[in-house]
């Protein structure tokens, strides 16, 4: 199945029930601007409660890479998503194996922009409003399907296109968090149940790099 991370964790059942379902990863924004913000502390409590096997990924905004450092060694984190205006120069600071870096895809430029940056995956979203994700909007299928990096798929995905979004952009793995919501920051535990099963029904028969690995 293709990997799928569930972002925007903000309690342990969620984590769980994402986990439980076949989820690979599980996201924890720590962007205090965002409605699915949670701080350091109390993700602590919920990643040492989870399996193992489940990848933790520490969501970023433009911040500070001393503390992004802290962060990700005080939580435990496995990889780090950078959801901002990161350059390529500012990803560079940590191993490309643990760094995803999101991008709103609007123009071929951008998927030249997206070849500069050494990192694990790109993961193409949309930003709306002045949000830098989590907009519920669809990304731009057509250019992400270009992008020559292992690619994550995101931007408003739920049980009604997201067979679509397999088929035309062929993503290595897929993020998802509004599509899965019952209101934001809180997980549907039906809604990640018939999403995932819709997943793991679709058979690509591609093989795609696993892009969400442990650290270690």
């Amino acid at each position: 199945m293709i990997p799928v991370k569930i972002c925007g964790i903000c309690c342990l059942e969620d984590a769980l029930c994402a986990s439980q379902c076949g989820a690979a990863a599980v996201g924890f924004i720590f962007y205090p601007p965002s409605v699915r913000y949670i701080g350091p502390r109390d993700a602590v409590r919920i990643i040492n409660k989870l399996p193992k096997t489940l990848v933790r990924v520490g969501v970023f905004v433009n911040e500070e890479i001393i503390l992004v450092r802290k962060i990700f060694e005080e939580c435990g984190l496995d990889m780090l998503q950078f959801h901002g205006d990161e350059t390529p120069g500012y990803c560079a600071h940590f191993p490309e194996k643990h760094v995803v870096k999101a991008l709103e895809l609007k123009t071929e430029d951008d998927l030249q922009k997206a070849g500069r940056y050494a990192v694990a995956a790109i993961l193409a979203d949309s930003r709306s409003d002045g949000l830098y994700g989590g907009t519920g909007k669809t990304s731009n299928w057509n250019l992400a399907g270009k992008v020559t990096q292992p690619l994550v798929l995101s931007g408003g995905l739920n049980e009604n296109n997201v067979l679509e979004a397999l088929f035309k952009v062929r993503p290595a793995a897929l993020d998802i968090n509004s599509g899965v919501e019952s209101a934001p920051g809180r997980k549907d535990p039906e809604k990640i149940k018939r999403m995932m099963q819709i997943i793991q029904n679709h058979d690509s028969g591609v093989q795609t790099p696993h892009v969400f690995q442990r650290r270690g």
